[in-house]
């Protein structure tokens, strides 16, 4: 193992035990009532230490590499799957290659993020980008305004699947949700 090897996997270490401590304190004393000195010192690190992994407190919570994994899935799907589909089982690959090991850390960011207003704000903040790179994965250039939708609907599907799991404190299965989700999507909604 080279030293860059040993210094980038040091890194993601500090930075998951970060993320785990964080999650650990926000669930146990609360969001606001948590603070960055509080989250470095359970992990083991300084403050300051804290503020090279992570911009701002929320940043700890939302902080994820999920968009990257899911645009180099929609790019590698054949061109040819209509383009709801694509997303779909781009989202349901890059899950199904992690959703064992995160399941649980998941469950409880989301939780988090949706329940706790100062993350909300910025969760749908973030959404803008997220569609923006589903948009970008489906087309080659700008995306245009059809693609644009389309992805915000896709996002849709995903954030109300999301949401449910929350809702059902996790008792269903994320990736069932999100089929179900993107069934409506594709079929329509029937009474």
């Amino acid at each position: 193992m080279t030293g860059q090897d040993w210094r980038e996997r040091k890194k993601a270490q500090t930075r998951q035990r970060l993320q785990e401590q964080a999650l650990r304190l926000f669930t146990e004393r609360g969001y606001e009532a948590t603070t960055v000195e509080q989250v470095a010192a359970a992990a083991g690190v300084s403050h300051m230490t804290f503020f090279r992994y992570f911009p701002t407190k929320e940043d700890v919570v939302l902080s994820d590499s999920y968009d990257p994994m899911l645009v180099a899935a929609i790019r590698a799907r054949p061109r040819t799957e209509p383009a709801v589909e694509r997303i779909h089982l781009a989202i349901r690959e890059g899950l199904g290659a992690i959703y064992p090991a995160v399941r649980e850390p998941l469950l409880v960011r989301t939780r988090l993020s949706l329940r706790t207003p100062a993350l909300r704000a910025r969760l749908w903040e973030n959404q803008f980008a997220t569609r923006e790179l589903l948009a970008g994965a489906l087309e080659d250039g700008e995306p245009g305004f059809a693609t644009r939708v389309l992805a915000s609907a896709c996002l849709a599907a995903l954030t109300t699947a999301l949401e449910e799991w929350v809702a059902g404190d996790g008792a269903a299965e994320l990736p069932d949700l999100i089929d179900d989700a993107f069934r409506v999507l594709k079929e329509g909604w029937r009474s």
